[in-house]
């Protein structure tokens, strides 16, 4: 942990004290104007953040192993709480087998492996595996699991609600810990037990990478377009890298705009609601909230450019503005699936609190897009 992750934290801590101590003051003016159902709302919210600060915390001092654990739990956390409210059938106890105790874990490990393939034909080009195993296996052997337990009943709707379960709960989550395998310049990384240093991007659009490896120390210059082989290749797989800083701070980053990207565009919407964007899905979101959120979270992005390994302060803003827009799309996908199953929250395993996923299903909607857009604008392949 270098000195700016130290002080984004205690910023972190800061600001949720601070909102404690507010929420504690408000709730002596209720009578002045005060609307009590805000101050709830953010009371709820505020027990879950310092919950999940806390256990965030915890896992970054401890390591980037235990950080993807964490979010494998939380994985499978918000996945039995969505499982909870869809409609199954006994035949389907041996396919939420499968996905409990196969396909979750092998998702979670593959980000934490991070294998990389390299096409020779195209020359130095990255392939993740882990962003693969979900659309191109476990989509396609999954219906084949549940037809061969025998029920005919509902058979599609059984596996598209299971189907979207595993794309929101698993599989985009697995994006946001993936953040920490990023090779981003000037961080240190790991190749079979052999340090390569990533130093900068070149002025004529190169990447200059000096790699030493068990047998010697060799210098790259790989062009921008990879059109041809460099003549020293890393090998085929590489366990998880010698991070930096950098990793941690960009995944609190994403973290922060997400989370106060909902903060946002909920006191926006509560500050204007003529035009809600749909009344039988979520009557606390407008359009002006909407667009307000947006807003404020790409400022807020901008704000905290420093932290950010992005090259150009407005790519932090647009990367801030893009997390804001998915996240709002999670909020009223999660919304709707609520208002279908007639329940008012996915979860309480927390007496008293919401579930997980009424918290961080903007986290899993955006961790995706947030991940790609900062590996074309600020990784290094």
């Amino acid at each position: 942990m270098d000195t700016p992750t130290v002080c984004l934290f205690c910023g972190i801590l800061l600001l949720l004290a601070a909102a404690t101590l507010g929420m504690r003051s408000l709730r002596k003016y209720t009578d002045f104007g005060v609307d009590p159902a805000i101050i709830d709302t953010f009371r709820a919210r505020l027990r879950i953040w310092w919950i999940l600060f806390g256990l965030l915390a915890s896992v970054f001092f401890t390591g980037p192993i235990v950080t993807v654990l964490f979010f494998f739990f939380l994985s499978v956390t918000i996945l039995r709480e969505y499982i909870t409210l869809t409609p199954k059938s006994p035949a389907d106890h041996q396919t939420l087998f499968g996905i409990y105790l196969f396909f979750t874990p092998l998702q979670f490990a593959l980000v934490g492996i991070n294998p990389d393939w390299f096409v020779n034909m195209t020359g130095f080009t990255p392939y993740h595996v882990f962003s693969l195993l979900m659309p191109a296996c476990v989509f396609l052997v999954l219906p084949g699991l549940m037809a061969i337990s025998g029920d005919p009943k509902r058979f599609l709707e059984r596996t598209a609600k299971l189907q979207l379960g595993l794309i929101i709960c698993v599989y985009s989550l697995s994006y946001a810990p993936a953040l920490l395998t990023l090779n981003l310049p000037g961080t240190a990384l790991t190749f079979n037990n052999s340090e390569s240093t990533l130093l900068d991007r070149g002025l004529e659009g190169t990447v200059i990478a000096a790699m030493a490896y068990p047998d010697g120390a060799a210098a790259e210059y790989l062009p921008a377009s990879f059109g041809s082989r460099s003549s020293v290749n890393p090998p085929l797989f590489r366990v998880f890298p010698l991070m930096s800083g950098k990793h941690f701070q960009l995944l609190l980053f994403f973290i922060i705009v997400v989370q106060l990207g909902d903060v946002f565009q909920y006191l926006w919407s509560h500050a204007s609601r003529r035009h809600i964007v749909a009344n039988s899905i979520n009557l606390s979101r407008t359009w002006e909230g909407f667009c307000g959120g947006v807003l404020t979270t790409t400022l807020l992005g901008v704000a905290l450019w420093y932290f950010t390994p992005f090259p150009q302060w407005w790519q932090a803003g647009v990367a801030a503005a893009a997390a804001a827009v998915l996240g709002f799309l999670g909020s009223m996908t999660m919304s709707a699936i609520k208002r279908d199953r007639g329940v008012g929250s996915y979860g309480a395993l927390i007496p008293g609190h919401s579930g997980f996923l009424d918290r961080i299903d903007s986290l899993c909607f955006a961790a995706p897009v947030f991940y790609h857009f900062t590996w074309y604008f600020a990784g290094s392949t």
